[in-house]
């Protein structure tokens, strides 16, 4: 999410992480420069993993940051800090008590929630909202972010591998979480060695094992990446029945039996 329009953006960005390449992301952060001046106390929400923290991490550098599970401890905390950073405040088991400890103490607050439909105490107890969009609705935002994964698994790894798009489907699921894990497992088993793929799906293994049918329960492990790999390279089951030594009814049979992972 790199916003390259303004150089004090982009310093701004290299030092908190929080990339800004769609409008959602940039009116986002445009907000958080303002909350920066102001003393008021605001509410950043949104899915999981969509920058809520960072971009709170941006407004208040010199916070403490407490998670609204440990109720107490965070009640304490509210009337003893000067500025606070508040997460997860949807799981507060008591949260008009919070609300009215914040109101009633000089704190300054940022709160984060998961939950993008905001309870009715929350939405009027905060006036200043920043919603996060999830990286499904502002796609200009993965690749950049893409690549910042990219450099950190280059210093992780030892390598400098160029940045490339992914030709395979991204998984968004859990927005910058599950792209990160993503990028991260590619970018491990694109030199893996057979010893090392081995080594992988055995710990994989290791405690799952016990049961009569094991062998049959676990064959898809090693049927259903060859099926695919081969109806990716070869474009066909005939010309792949041919190239693995089989009947292509039999192939066609072993596709039926691993429907659920949709290799037709």
């Amino acid at each position: 999410m790199l916003l390259q329009q303004a150089d004090h953006v982009v310093q701004a960005v290299v030092a908190t992480n929080f990339l800004a390449t769609s409008r959602a992301s940039t009116e986002a952060f445009k907000t958080a420069n303002l909350l920066k001046t102001l003393s008021v106390n605001a509410l950043i929400y949104g899915e999981t993993a969509t920058g809520k923290l960072t971009l709170a991490r941006y407004i208040l550098p010199n916070a403490s940051i407490f998670s609204a599970n440990d109720f107490e401890k965070l009640l304490e905390a509210v009337d003893t800090n000067s500025e606070l950073i508040i997460t997860h405040i949807e799981n507060a088991p008591n949260l008009k008590r919070l609300i009215d400890t914040i109101s009633a103490s000089k704190a300054r607050v940022i709160v984060t929630s998961n939950d993008s439909n905001l309870n009715e105490l929350l939405h009027d107890s905060f006036s200043v909202r920043i919603y996060l969009p999830p990286l499904r609705e502002r796609f200009e935002d993965v690749k950049p972010l893409l690549e910042l994964f990219l450099q950190e698994a280059n210093k992780i790894f030892g390598e400098e591998k160029p940045f490339e798009m992914p030709a395979y489907e991204l998984d968004l699921s859990q927005n910058a979480n599950s792209l990160r894990k993503q990028l991260f497992l590619h970018y491990s088993f694109t030199n893996i060695n057979e010893n090392e793929l081995m080594a992988v799906i055995e710990e994989y293994l290791s405690d799952k094992l016990g049961s009569k049918n094991d062998y049959r329960n676990y064959l898809h492990l090693y049927e259903v990446p060859l099926i695919r790999a081969g109806l990716k390279q070869f474009k066909s089951q005939l010309q792949l029945a041919e190239k693995l030594g089989l009947n292509r009814n039999t192939l066609r049979k072993k596709i039926a039996e691993h429907a659920r992972y949709n290799l037709e």
